[in-house]
Protein backbone atom coordinates (compact mmCIF):
# COMPACT_ATOMS: atom_id res chain seq x y z
CA UNK A 1 0.00 0.00 0.00
CA UNK A 2 1.30 3.41 -0.94
CA UNK A 3 1.70 6.29 1.51
CA UNK A 4 0.26 9.66 0.53
CA UNK A 5 1.32 12.82 2.32
CA UNK A 6 -0.95 15.87 2.29
CA UNK A 7 0.62 19.14 3.40
CA UNK A 8 -2.01 21.46 4.81
CA UNK A 9 -2.52 24.51 7.02
CA UNK A 10 -5.35 26.07 8.98
CA UNK A 11 -8.09 28.02 7.20
CA UNK A 12 -7.30 26.45 3.85
CA UNK A 13 -10.42 25.47 1.91
CA UNK A 14 -8.38 23.87 -0.88
CA UNK A 15 -6.69 21.69 1.74
CA UNK A 16 -10.04 20.46 3.04
CA UNK A 17 -11.17 19.70 -0.50
CA UNK A 18 -7.97 17.75 -1.20
CA UNK A 19 -8.45 15.76 2.01
CA UNK A 20 -12.04 14.89 1.08
CA UNK A 21 -10.97 13.86 -2.42
CA UNK A 22 -8.22 11.61 -1.04
CA UNK A 23 -10.68 9.98 1.34
CA UNK A 24 -13.09 9.45 -1.55
CA UNK A 25 -10.34 7.75 -3.57
CA UNK A 26 -9.46 5.43 -0.70
CA UNK A 27 -11.71 2.60 -1.87
CA UNK A 28 -10.44 2.81 -5.44
CA UNK A 29 -6.75 3.27 -4.63
CA UNK A 30 -6.01 2.14 -1.04
CA UNK A 31 -3.36 4.24 0.65
CA UNK A 32 -2.02 5.37 3.99
CA UNK A 33 -2.75 9.07 4.40
CA UNK A 34 -0.39 11.29 6.39
CA UNK A 35 -1.78 14.73 7.19
CA UNK A 36 0.97 17.29 7.83
CA UNK A 37 0.25 20.76 9.22
CA UNK A 38 3.06 22.94 7.88
CA UNK A 39 2.50 25.55 10.60
CA UNK A 40 3.98 23.13 13.14
CA UNK A 41 7.46 23.19 11.58
CA UNK A 42 9.37 26.27 10.32
CA UNK A 43 11.19 24.29 7.62
CA UNK A 44 7.92 22.99 6.18
CA UNK A 45 6.26 26.39 6.47
CA UNK A 46 9.13 28.06 4.60
CA UNK A 47 9.04 25.42 1.86
CA UNK A 48 5.28 25.00 1.38
CA UNK A 49 3.74 28.16 2.88
CA UNK A 50 2.31 29.54 -0.37
CA UNK A 51 1.94 26.23 -2.18
CA UNK A 52 -0.46 24.15 -0.08
CA UNK A 53 -2.19 21.92 -0.51
CA UNK A 54 0.69 19.76 -1.70
CA UNK A 55 0.35 16.02 -2.22
CA UNK A 56 3.28 13.62 -2.30
CA UNK A 57 2.83 10.01 -3.40
CA UNK A 58 6.03 8.09 -3.93
CA UNK A 59 8.25 10.16 -6.26
CA UNK A 60 5.30 12.23 -7.48
CA UNK A 61 4.36 15.68 -6.17
CA UNK A 62 1.16 17.53 -6.93
CA UNK A 63 0.74 21.21 -6.06
CA UNK A 64 -2.41 23.30 -5.94
CA UNK A 65 -4.53 23.91 -7.84
CA UNK A 66 -5.60 20.36 -8.76
CA UNK A 67 -8.83 18.40 -8.93
CA UNK A 68 -9.85 14.82 -8.08
CA UNK A 69 -9.01 13.62 -11.59
CA UNK A 70 -5.38 14.74 -11.29
CA UNK A 71 -5.23 13.29 -7.78
CA UNK A 72 -6.44 9.96 -9.09
CA UNK A 73 -3.86 9.97 -11.87
CA UNK A 74 -1.04 10.76 -9.43
CA UNK A 75 -2.08 8.07 -6.95
CA UNK A 76 -2.50 5.53 -9.76
CA UNK A 77 1.01 6.28 -11.04
CA UNK A 78 2.46 5.85 -7.55
CA UNK A 79 0.50 2.62 -7.01
CA UNK A 80 1.59 1.16 -10.37
CA UNK A 81 5.20 2.09 -9.74
CA UNK A 82 5.17 0.37 -6.36
CA UNK A 83 3.73 -2.80 -7.89
CA UNK A 84 6.37 -2.79 -10.64
CA UNK A 85 9.18 -2.47 -8.10
CA UNK A 86 7.71 -4.86 -5.55
CA UNK A 87 10.41 -7.46 -6.21
CA UNK A 88 13.29 -4.99 -6.28
CA UNK A 89 15.40 -5.42 -3.08
CA UNK A 90 16.78 -1.87 -3.31
CA UNK A 91 13.29 -0.43 -3.54
CA UNK A 92 12.22 -2.45 -0.52
CA UNK A 93 15.23 -1.16 1.42
CA UNK A 94 14.37 2.43 0.54
CA UNK A 95 10.77 1.83 1.52
CA UNK A 96 11.85 0.36 4.85
CA UNK A 97 14.11 3.34 5.57
CA UNK A 98 11.26 5.66 4.69
CA UNK A 99 8.99 4.06 7.26
CA UNK A 100 11.20 4.97 10.23
CA UNK A 101 13.52 7.71 11.44
CA UNK A 102 17.01 6.19 11.29
CA UNK A 103 20.21 7.16 13.08
CA UNK A 104 21.52 8.35 9.73
CA UNK A 105 18.54 10.70 9.48
CA UNK A 106 19.25 12.07 12.95
CA UNK A 107 22.95 12.60 12.23
CA UNK A 108 22.24 14.25 8.87
CA UNK A 109 19.66 16.51 10.47
CA UNK A 110 22.07 17.51 13.24
CA UNK A 111 24.84 18.28 10.75
CA UNK A 112 22.48 20.30 8.56
CA UNK A 113 21.60 22.48 11.55
CA UNK A 114 25.06 22.69 13.12
CA UNK A 115 27.36 22.81 10.09
CA UNK A 116 27.91 26.59 10.21
CA UNK A 117 28.90 26.53 13.87
CA UNK A 118 31.30 23.66 13.14
CA UNK A 119 32.80 25.46 10.12
CA UNK A 120 33.28 28.69 12.03
CA UNK A 121 34.90 26.84 14.93
CA UNK A 122 37.27 25.02 12.57
CA UNK A 123 38.16 28.28 10.82
CA UNK A 124 38.77 29.95 14.18
CA UNK A 125 41.17 27.17 15.21
CA UNK A 126 42.79 27.11 11.77
CA UNK A 127 43.44 30.87 11.85
CA UNK A 128 44.20 31.08 15.57
CA UNK A 129 46.83 28.37 15.91
CA UNK A 130 49.38 30.15 13.66
CA UNK A 131 49.25 33.11 16.07
CA UNK A 132 49.72 30.80 19.02
CA UNK A 133 53.09 29.65 17.66
CA UNK A 134 54.90 33.04 17.98
CA UNK A 135 53.16 33.60 21.32
CA UNK A 136 54.60 30.35 22.64
CA UNK A 137 58.04 31.22 21.25
CA UNK A 138 57.94 34.59 22.96
CA UNK A 139 56.83 32.96 26.23
CA UNK A 140 59.79 30.59 26.14
CA UNK A 141 58.07 27.38 25.01
CA UNK A 142 59.73 26.56 21.66
CA UNK A 143 59.05 22.85 22.17
CA UNK A 144 55.31 23.63 21.96
CA UNK A 145 55.61 26.18 19.16
CA UNK A 146 57.72 24.19 16.71
CA UNK A 147 55.11 21.43 16.11
CA UNK A 148 52.67 24.15 15.06
CA UNK A 149 55.22 25.58 12.63
CA UNK A 150 55.83 22.05 11.38
CA UNK A 151 52.14 21.32 10.76
CA UNK A 152 51.47 24.58 8.95
CA UNK A 153 54.75 24.28 7.08
CA UNK A 154 53.14 21.49 5.07
CA UNK A 155 50.35 23.88 4.08
CA UNK A 156 52.20 27.17 3.53
CA UNK A 157 55.60 28.32 2.25
CA UNK A 158 56.19 30.19 5.57
CA UNK A 159 58.71 32.54 3.97
CA UNK A 160 59.68 34.96 6.72
CA UNK A 161 59.72 37.99 4.41
CA UNK A 162 56.08 37.26 3.48
CA UNK A 163 54.88 36.66 7.04
CA UNK A 164 53.64 38.76 9.93
CA UNK A 165 55.82 39.02 13.03
CA UNK A 166 54.67 39.41 16.64
CA UNK A 167 56.48 40.73 19.72
CA UNK A 168 59.28 42.43 17.77
CA UNK A 169 60.33 45.78 16.37
CA UNK A 170 58.27 45.51 13.17
CA UNK A 171 55.09 43.72 12.09
CA UNK A 172 56.84 42.47 8.94
CA UNK A 173 60.27 42.40 7.27
CA UNK A 174 59.81 42.69 3.51
CA UNK A 175 62.31 41.99 0.78
CA UNK A 176 64.13 45.03 -0.53
CA UNK A 177 62.58 44.60 -3.99
CA UNK A 178 59.10 45.15 -2.47
CA UNK A 179 60.02 48.79 -2.05
CA UNK A 180 58.24 49.27 1.29
CA UNK A 181 59.68 52.44 2.79
CA UNK A 182 60.16 53.03 6.51
CA UNK A 183 60.78 49.39 7.37
CA UNK A 184 63.94 47.39 7.83
CA UNK A 185 64.20 44.72 5.15
CA UNK A 186 64.54 41.04 5.85
CA UNK A 187 68.14 41.07 4.65
CA UNK A 188 69.01 44.04 6.85
CA UNK A 189 67.42 42.44 9.93
CA UNK A 190 68.83 38.94 9.49
CA UNK A 191 71.94 39.30 7.35
CA UNK A 192 70.59 36.64 4.99
CA UNK A 193 71.32 37.54 1.37
CA UNK A 194 67.93 37.60 -0.40
CA UNK A 195 69.52 36.63 -3.72
CA UNK A 196 71.76 33.80 -2.54
CA UNK A 197 70.99 30.27 -3.83
CA UNK A 198 69.89 29.02 -0.40
CA UNK A 199 67.97 32.15 0.67
CA UNK A 200 64.56 30.63 -0.04
CA UNK A 201 65.16 27.73 2.32
CA UNK A 202 66.72 29.98 4.95
CA UNK A 203 63.75 32.35 4.84
CA UNK A 204 61.41 29.40 5.26
CA UNK A 205 63.32 28.03 8.24
CA UNK A 206 63.77 31.38 9.95
CA UNK A 207 61.26 31.72 12.82
CA UNK A 208 62.57 34.88 14.47
CA UNK A 209 64.38 36.09 17.55
CA UNK A 210 63.83 38.32 20.57
CA UNK A 211 64.65 41.51 18.67
CA UNK A 212 62.68 40.86 15.46
CA UNK A 213 59.89 38.93 17.13
CA UNK A 214 58.55 35.63 15.84
CA UNK A 215 56.70 34.97 12.61
CA UNK A 216 53.12 33.80 12.46
CA UNK A 217 52.98 30.20 11.20
CA UNK A 218 50.94 31.20 8.16
CA UNK A 219 51.90 33.77 5.51
CA UNK A 220 50.26 37.19 5.20
CA UNK A 221 48.01 36.19 2.31
CA UNK A 222 46.76 32.98 3.91
CA UNK A 223 45.95 34.76 7.17
CA UNK A 224 43.90 37.27 5.16
CA UNK A 225 42.11 34.51 3.22
CA UNK A 226 41.04 32.34 6.14
CA UNK A 227 40.53 35.24 8.53
CA UNK A 228 38.10 36.88 6.10
CA UNK A 229 36.32 33.55 5.56
CA UNK A 230 35.84 33.33 9.32
CA UNK A 231 34.56 36.91 9.38
CA UNK A 232 32.01 36.15 6.67
CA UNK A 233 30.99 32.95 8.46
CA UNK A 234 30.21 34.94 11.61
CA UNK A 235 28.29 37.60 9.67
CA UNK A 236 26.42 34.88 7.77
CA UNK A 237 25.43 33.21 11.04
CA UNK A 238 24.32 36.56 12.51
CA UNK A 239 22.18 37.22 9.43
CA UNK A 240 20.26 34.00 9.97
CA UNK A 241 21.90 32.50 6.86
CA UNK A 242 19.73 34.70 4.65
CA UNK A 243 22.39 36.06 2.28
CA UNK A 244 22.16 34.75 -1.26
CA UNK A 245 25.25 33.42 -3.07
CA UNK A 246 27.59 35.85 -4.75
CA UNK A 247 27.21 35.49 -8.55
CA UNK A 248 29.85 33.34 -10.18
CA UNK A 249 31.06 36.17 -12.39
CA UNK A 250 31.47 38.43 -9.33
CA UNK A 251 33.50 35.73 -7.55
CA UNK A 252 35.83 35.53 -10.56
CA UNK A 253 36.09 39.30 -10.92
CA UNK A 254 36.42 40.22 -7.22
CA UNK A 255 38.02 37.13 -5.73
CA UNK A 256 40.05 35.29 -8.35
CA UNK A 257 41.32 38.02 -10.67
CA UNK A 258 43.12 40.29 -8.13
CA UNK A 259 44.89 37.47 -6.26
CA UNK A 260 45.85 35.77 -9.54
CA UNK A 261 47.19 39.02 -10.99
CA UNK A 262 49.23 39.84 -7.88
CA UNK A 263 50.52 36.31 -7.31
CA UNK A 264 51.31 35.23 -10.85
CA UNK A 265 52.81 38.57 -11.90
CA UNK A 266 55.18 38.24 -8.94
CA UNK A 267 55.94 34.59 -9.67
CA UNK A 268 56.61 34.98 -13.39
CA UNK A 269 58.68 38.13 -12.94
CA UNK A 270 61.10 36.26 -10.68
CA UNK A 271 61.73 33.45 -13.17
CA UNK A 272 65.28 33.81 -14.58
CA UNK A 273 65.18 35.19 -18.12
CA UNK A 274 61.61 36.54 -17.85
CA UNK A 275 61.39 39.99 -19.45
CA UNK A 276 57.75 40.82 -20.21
CA UNK A 277 57.47 43.09 -17.17
CA UNK A 278 59.62 44.38 -14.35
CA UNK A 279 60.91 42.12 -11.60
CA UNK A 280 58.53 42.64 -8.68
CA UNK A 281 57.73 41.52 -5.13
CA UNK A 282 54.24 42.02 -3.72
CA UNK A 283 53.80 44.04 -0.53
CA UNK A 284 52.12 43.01 2.75
CA UNK A 285 49.30 45.43 1.95
CA UNK A 286 48.65 43.92 -1.49
CA UNK A 287 48.83 40.38 -0.14
CA UNK A 288 46.34 41.27 2.56
CA UNK A 289 43.92 43.08 0.25
CA UNK A 290 43.90 40.33 -2.38
CA UNK A 291 43.67 37.65 0.31
CA UNK A 292 40.69 39.35 1.94
CA UNK A 293 38.93 39.78 -1.41
CA UNK A 294 39.49 36.12 -2.25
CA UNK A 295 38.46 34.85 1.18
CA UNK A 296 35.32 36.98 1.47
CA UNK A 297 34.13 36.33 -2.07
CA UNK A 298 34.82 32.60 -1.84
CA UNK A 299 32.90 32.30 1.43
CA UNK A 300 30.09 34.48 0.06
CA UNK A 301 29.93 32.29 -3.03
CA UNK A 302 30.22 28.95 -1.24
CA UNK A 303 28.48 29.25 2.14
CA UNK A 304 24.99 30.08 0.77
CA UNK A 305 25.26 27.23 -1.75
CA UNK A 306 26.15 24.88 1.10
CA UNK A 307 23.21 26.28 3.07
CA UNK A 308 20.84 25.45 0.20
CA UNK A 309 22.02 21.84 0.31
CA UNK A 310 21.69 21.69 4.08
CA UNK A 311 18.22 23.26 3.88
CA UNK A 312 17.15 20.43 1.57
CA UNK A 313 18.40 17.92 4.13
CA UNK A 314 16.50 19.68 6.93
CA UNK A 315 13.35 19.78 4.81
CA UNK A 316 13.63 16.10 3.94
CA UNK A 317 14.01 15.15 7.60
CA UNK A 318 11.23 17.48 8.73
CA UNK A 319 8.90 16.05 6.06
CA UNK A 320 9.72 12.52 7.12
CA UNK A 321 9.19 13.26 10.81
CA UNK A 322 5.90 15.01 10.12
CA UNK A 323 4.74 12.23 7.81
CA UNK A 324 5.48 9.51 10.36
CA UNK A 325 3.78 11.54 13.06
CA UNK A 326 0.73 12.35 10.97
CA UNK A 327 0.22 8.98 9.30
CA UNK A 328 -3.27 7.50 9.73
CA UNK A 329 -4.65 4.39 8.11
CA UNK A 330 -7.89 4.98 6.20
Amino acid sequence: MITVTLYTKDNCSLCETAKEDLQALQAQIPHNLALVDIDEDPELKAAYGDRVPVVQAGPYTLEAPFDRRRLQATLSAAHNRQEQLADDPKFQQRKARGSQLTNSDRVSNWLSRSYLTILNLLLFLYVGLPFLAPTLMNAGYPQLARPIYGIYGALCHQLAYRSWFLYGEQPFYPRAMAGVEGYQTFEQATGIDENSPGSLLEARRFIGNEQMGYKVAYCERDIAIYGSMLLFGLVYAASGRRLRPLPFWAWILIGIAPIALDGFSQLFSQIPGFSLWEHRESTPLLRTITGVLFGLSTAWFGFPILEDSMAETRLTTASKQARLKGKTRK
